[in-house]
């Protein structure tokens, strides 16, 4: 059990680290990675020209359970949006910005090689 668990986290680190990179040559600037709060956390908060961007990555190895964006659940989607407010309000005293959800959605197959997909707004804001 715990070797499945750490091929897992394994496997979502890989996935937030592919992100970050394929943002990068899309010239956003990565603002924070996993940032953590009493109420949750969000995979990355990046910008670019226009927007904050708070970002989920979701990595698959197949295809069996859906696409990875399937799992951002309304429920989580409400989460990440409070994480994303208060982060806001902490770092700017206000929530009033330019701010997207985006998910980046990876499948990784046998091989290594991945397929990313980014979804810029996601989701809005509740």
């Amino acid at each position: 059990m715990i070797m499945v668990i750490e091929t897992l986290q394994g496997l979502g680190r890989w996935g937030e680290d592919l992100a970050v990179q394929f943002l990068r040559t899309k010239g956003y600037r990565i603002l924070e990675r996993n940032y953590k709060n009493k109420i949750g956390e969000i995979d990355i908060v990046a910008s670019d020209e226009k927007n904050f961007c708070f970002i989920e990555v979701k990595t698959r190895r197949s295809l069996a359970y859906g696409q990875p964006y399937e799992s951002v659940t309304y429920h989580k989607q409400m989460k990440i949006a409070r994480v994303a407010f208060a982060y806001l309000k902490h770092r700017f005293g206000k929530v009033d910005v330019n701010a997207r959800f985006d998910v980046i959605s990876i499948i990784r197959d046998g091989l290594g090689r991945a397929r990313i997909e980014h979804i810029p707004h996601a989701f809005d804001l509740p």
